[in-house]
């Protein structure tokens, strides 16, 4: 199966750099690779990381399309086991959202550099978000139902803003954020909500940053906080910024705090 993986290498050539561990970025549903080669992947480049980007099975330019409501988070999670082994070292892995929670399966059994868990979806899985996202956003929690029923040409302009940015964006960006969103796997919705959530913390030995964004309508900062109480570890909650953390106004923030955080770790 052909797996898009987009890499941005670094564009700087410090030799004290070389031993630092490749980046690989995890998208959430919805959406793939193209999510963080806007802003994140040269920005990290420009810094030194070897950046990479996946588009997991039935996104992007991956195979698998046709079999996409079939598909489990657990062949979400062997994607990314997949690109993890083609690397010669142990990766540093970040993961949005979904991604967040592709990223928590995998360091069940996989060794990583260390993890950032971005606006990720919390180990206790998405029931409770869910719950609260009906009764805070009701509007949205309606238009995902119809992007995931009748397919994403059901997404708004207004649903893309409200959803995913923490203010409005011009026309041009909305239409253009629109039109790459797709569908999402059904049965990974079901895993993620209760059959197949992370049963295990994260190795204590392993470096890892929760962050969340306060202005997030679907992963809310309780959910965040929720996330990093069950790894035993504290979050960070950055304002002015929606869910789409890597792609909102403001995004350069998201990018720093994560940079510093890398540094500290010895990288």
């Amino acid at each position: 199966m052909h797996l898009e993986v987009l890499r941005v290498p670094p564009t700087t050539a410090d030799p004290e750099m070389a031993d630092r561990p490749p980046l690989v970025f995890v998208h959430g549903a919805f959406a793939g690779a193209w999510c963080w080669r806007e802003t994140f992947m040269p920005w990290f480049a420009a810094r030194g990381w070897d950046t990479h980007a996946l588009s997991l099975r039935g996104h992007g330019a991956s195979d698998g399309a046709e079999r996409l409501d079939s598909t489990r988070l657990a062949d979400y999670a062997d994607d990314l086991r997949r690109v993890i082994d083609e690397l010669d070292r142990p990766p540093v892995l970040i993961g949005h959202s979904m991604g967040g929670m592709v990223v928590q399966k995998v360091l069940e059994d996989t060794q990583a550099a260390a993890a950032v868990l971005l606006a990720s979806v919390p180990p206790t899985g998405l029931f409770s978000g869910s719950v609260l996202m009906a009764l805070r956003h009701p509007l949205l929690c309606m238009a995902l139902w119809r992007i995931q029923t009748f397919g994403p040409e059901e997404a708004s302009l207004r649903m893309v803003e409200a959803g995913l940015f923490s203010t409005p964006l011009d026309a041009r960006e909305a239409e253009r954020y629109t039109a790459l969103l797709q569908n999402e796997s059904s049965r990974v919705v079901l895993d993620m909500t209760w059959f197949d959530v992370p049963r295990r913390r994260c190795p204590q030995e392993l470096p890892l940053l929760v962050l969340g964004a306060e202005d997030d309508a679907f992963v809310p900062p309780i959910e965040v906080l929720a996330t990093a109480a069950f790894h035993g570890t504290t979050a960070q909650l950055l304002p002015d910024i929606g869910h789409a953390m890597m792609l909102d106004r403001g995004w350069e923030k998201t990018a720093s705090v994560m940079e510093e955080w890398l540094r500290c770790s010895a990288f």
